[in-house]
């Protein structure tokens, strides 16, 4: 068993990128020594708050509470994040960790914002102003000053901007700063790099591979700094992901056929008066909220227009679940009331005026050339890494789900997870 675990999630990494990462010099020396998970199942949607708080939970959204990386306010194309961890329904691994006594640290985990269980907290905050600095929002979002002075002052030069890619070389130097300083029993960090350029160039280009070669480059940085620390022999290591992409062709705006059926009410500024049902965009699928969700018969009405639209085979939209259906399908759970699959090429965007039908946007990580959001079983998987003294050498399992690496984790830390949905992977672990 291992006295130290260091979870490094590589957003929007696949199991097709581990050809790639198997001939660079870092995960090449470790790859006959590591074990491997091949497809991760993820969870509905595949969106990164919501997979990420399966993963620190091992818990599906139904009972964790996250399902959107934002919140739910359909009146805003563009809303607060769910920055927080009070808005998490369960317990974490950070919260059994601290339980048991273990020291506990985060970088850019999302969804955990002041969460009194993390020792050693740099949070996923954005300036909400132009006049906040970097420092404040940190502070803001539950690191202590000696975290600040120690961990994120000596590596903010490298904090180009706060939105991956430009963020996640600082991220990595101050979960390396982390490690000397403070060797954690646990630490969670997530640079977002290979997702940042899917969204700008699609699946797959020659930018995600340089993107592959940063992460290689920088888990080189994370071993020397457990090395520097003297843990580096009790350390394990999980390179995981939370889910993958597909490209994408166009973008629907239903919220503009809602309007066009008496759904919404627009005022002369395009602004919305009123509203019976909306969607809320969740990229390659859409959450669609009620107004009254209590009146059966703006249910009744809703449900035929969304099953009308699907039918029509040209909105992009391949499956209209009710709350019901993806409940027992997917364990989603919300306080929407129907959800909006995608054809596989088409990603949902909430506006409610101007054309129906758009080109991809790379602006937006919802509209991108690729993008997420989508049934699980769409697209290629993420995938799991693993290597350190808790960890089978080359051990190979061909699946399991994203609710199973929790516990797996409070495993190799040499405790259990009570009460999760998922199980420990005894396959990968000695």
């Amino acid at each position: 068993m291992g006295k130290h675990v260091i979870v490094i999630s590589e957003d929007a990494l696949i199991y097709e990128d581990t050809a790639t990462l198997e001939q660079l010099p870092v995960f090449g020396s470790l790859w006959k020594k590591a074990a491997r998970v091949e497809q991760v199942r993820s969870i509905y949607p595949t969106l990164t708050y919501p997979c990420h708080t399966t993963m620190m939970t091992g818990c599906y959204p139904d009972r964790h509470g996250i399902v959107n990386n934002e919140l739910s306010n359909v009146k805003e194309l563009s809303s607060d994040w769910n920055w927080f961890y009070d808005k998490v329904k369960v317990p974490s691994i950070f919260d059994r960790a601290k339980e048991k006594g273990l020291s506990t640290a985060a970088v850019f985990w999302p969804v955990t914002g002041n969460c009194s269980s993390i020792d050693y907290l740099i949070d996923e905050y954005w300036p909400q102003s132009e006049t906040e600095t970097a420092q404040h929002c940190f502070r803001a979002s539950g690191s202590s000053e000696e975290v600040v002075k120690n961990c994120i002052e000596p590596n903010l030069w490298m904090l180009k901007h706060r939105i991956h890619p430009y963020c996640d070389e600082f991220i990595t130097a101050s979960a390396c700063s982390i490690i000397r300083n403070y060797q954690p029993d646990l630490l969670m960090i997530h640079p977002a790099n290979i997702d940042g350029y899917r969204h700008q160039t699609g699946l797959f280009s020659p930018k995600v591979t340089h993107g592959l070669h940063e992460i290689d480059n920088w888990l080189g940085w994370l071993i020397k700094a457990t090395q520097d620390a003297g843990t580096c022999e009790d350390t394990d290591f999980f390179i995981v992901s939370d889910h993958g992409q597909i490209n994408i062709e166009r973008v629907v705006c239903p919220n503009v056929l809602l309007a066009e059926r008496g759904l919404i009410t627009l005022g002369e500024n395009h602004e919305v008066k009123d509203y019976t049902a909306m969607i809320k965009s969740t990229g390659a699928s859409a959450q669609v909220f009620l107004k009254d969700p209590s009146d059966r018969q703006v249910w009744e009405k809703t449900y035929a227009v969304l099953k009308e639209l699907c039918e029509a085979g040209v909105y992009g939209i391949s499956q209209v679940y009710t709350t019901e259906e993806i409940r027992e399908k997917e364990h989603l759970a919300g306080d929407f009331s129907f959800v909006l699959e995608t054809d596989g090429y088409t990603s949902f965007s909430g506006s409610w005026y101007g054309p129906v039908i758009r080109g991809f946007d790379t602006s937006d990580y919802r509209f991108g050339h690729a993008t997420h959001g989508h049934h699980p079983d769409r697209g290629p998987s993420p995938t799991l890494i693993a290597f350190g003294p808790s960890i089978k050498e080359g051990a190979v399992l061909k699946n399991c789900r994203l609710v199973d690496e929790a516990p797996t984790f409070a495993a190799a830390l040499g405790f259990t997870m009570e009460g999760t949905d998922g199980r420990v992977l005894h396959e990968i672990l000695k």
